[in-house]
């Protein structure tokens, strides 16, 4: 079997653009769940929407796989799913190493998803002498001092770093002194790395941080949606609050300005009564009750048409 050290993938001899490649992967968890349930085709608008992204870009994508699709079909779901796992590379075997097999590293090496990605984890390392030999995921963990060693045996190209923050550099110049030209970084901090090595970065309290800002923002404009409202019992609050409902009944926000003093409500009682149309027996309706009271003897605000 291939492994990852003799093939890497030809995108970017291929001129295909970094955000497209960062999309594939989208397109291919979308296709991969169609397959699964054996449906045959699929349009470009029902996988843009279930890769969430927009159908013109989708098919712009596309464009540059060489895979356009058939008018009136759609796109073939088992070919497109071979298509992008073979441009990125995954009908090979790639052997990966983790480093760093705390709690974060120990919940890495039991993802099921390596294995049916075309991804083989060949060894988990840690620098603590307690852990070597200990199984996780069912593989026995290595020390670090084997580190270069287990690079070599296993022809790796690929590590994972999820060690503390304070030894994730030195780790890495390790791994790139062995061979290794693609990281994956779960540890709180920036790698300094040679041109030629790929680094991709996983922080999950600076998405947590980017939530907190949003959920912060939306808080915000709720205030300010509060403060524009008049306080209770504020000059014009009633009126507001009589035209927004009268408005939601069919009734002309202006009704409730004109509507009668208590003096005239009985003259557009009977108004109400000979139902002249819903809007006008509502707002007829809305005025009678101006001069009555309700059970506690407080004025009701609206009565019911």
């Amino acid at each position: 079997m291939a492994t990852g050290r003799t093939h890497r993938p030809a995108t970017r001899s291929r001129g295909i653009p970094e955000a497209t490649v960062a999309r594939l992967p989208l397109y291919l968890r979308a296709l991969t769940a169609l397959s699964e349930r054996s449906v045959p085709t699929v349009s470009s608008e029902e996988l843009a929407a279930a890769a969430g992204v927009n159908s013109a870009k989708l098919r712009k994508d596309f464009s540059y796989l060489g895979s356009y699709g058939t008018r009136g079909v759609g796109y073939d779901v088992e070919y497109l799913v071979y298509q992008i796992s073979r441009e990125l590379g995954l009908t090979q075997d790639w052997p990966v190493v983790i480093v760093g097999i705390g709690n974060l590293g120990a919940a890495l090496a039991n993802y099921g998803g390596f294995a049916s990605r075309g991804f083989r984890v060949a060894a988990l390392i840690d620098a603590d002498p307690a852990m070597a030999g200990k199984p996780v995921a069912g593989i026995p963990v290595q020390h670090t001092d084997e580190l270069e060693k287990i690079i070599s045996d296993n022809g790796v190209s690929i590590g994972v770093i999820a060690t503390p923050a304070g030894a994730a550099q030195q780790v890495c110049e390790r791994l790139v002194a062995a061979g290794v030209t693609s990281i994956l970084n779960f540890a709180p901090t920036v790698l300094s790395v040679p041109d030629g090595v790929d680094v991709r970065k996983v922080d999950l309290s600076i998405e947590l941080q980017i939530l907190a800002f949003h959920e912060q923002r939306k808080a915000g404009e709720e205030s300010e949606a509060d403060a524009a409202l008049p306080p209770v019992g504020a000059p014009g609050a009633g009126s507001a609050t009589a035209a927004a409902v009268a408005t939601g009944s069919g009734v002309s926000a202006a009704a409730p300005a004109a509507a009668p003093a208590a003096a005239g409500a009985t003259t557009a009682a009977p108004a109400a009564a000979a139902g002249t149309g819903t809007g006008a027996g509502a707002a007829a309706a809305a005025s009678a009750g101006a001069g009555r009271k309700g059970p506690d003897g407080d004025v009701p605000a609206v009565m019911p048409a």
